[in-house]
């Protein structure tokens, strides 16, 4: 029989694959790499249920784990050694770039830990309170680093900085 935390696990994987999804796409650009993260995040998720506290915080448990999963797989790419574009098979497939100047090149330019509270907040649609707990950021530390970063959203696309 399961324990309530495999069932509230279970339950949240199931309910929420489509957020998983959005925010390892978020991060990684790709959508087979997002999928494989989500995966990967599955299980690693169910193989360590037992290190589940608490039931109620399984979204935030699980969101952590994501990030550790995206940010291993951005760090494996840079040891990749890509191809030139004529050795490539033309059958394969990248996601296209961002078109310049919108909203989602401008939040991918912005520093790395600022990017990630603007991500799980506005992407992943989680509370202050629950990116600290995801990132282990103090919650000063969290909304700083939002406050920054929606100003420089907002300059960078307005193109002018407010008096």
């Amino acid at each position: 029989m399961a324990s309530p935390h495999e069932r509230a696990l279970t339950s949240f994987l199931v309910e929420q694959q489509g957020y998983l999804y959005r925010m390892a796409f978020s991060y990684l650009k790709n959508s087979d790499d997002a999928l494989d993260a989500v995966q990967t995040t599955a299980c690693k998720a169910l193989e360590h249920c037992g290190d589940l506290r608490n039931p109620a915080a399984v979204r935030t448990w699980v969101t952590r784990i994501l990030i550790r999963v995206c940010t291993d797989m951005l760090a494996q790419r840079q040891k990749l050694i890509f191809l030139p574009d004529e050795e490539l098979d033309p059958g394969s497939y990248e996601d296209p770039p961002l078109p310049d100047g919108t909203l989602a090149q401008k939040v991918e330019a912005l520093p790395v830990n600022t990017r990630t509270v603007i991500k799980l907040r506005f992407y992943g649609d989680m509370t202050l309170k629950d990116i600290s707990a995801v990132t282990g950021w103090n919650l000063n530390t969290v909304k700083s680093r939002l406050y920054a970063g929606l100003k420089a959203l907002k300059v960078s696309m307005e193109g002018v900085e407010d008096p």
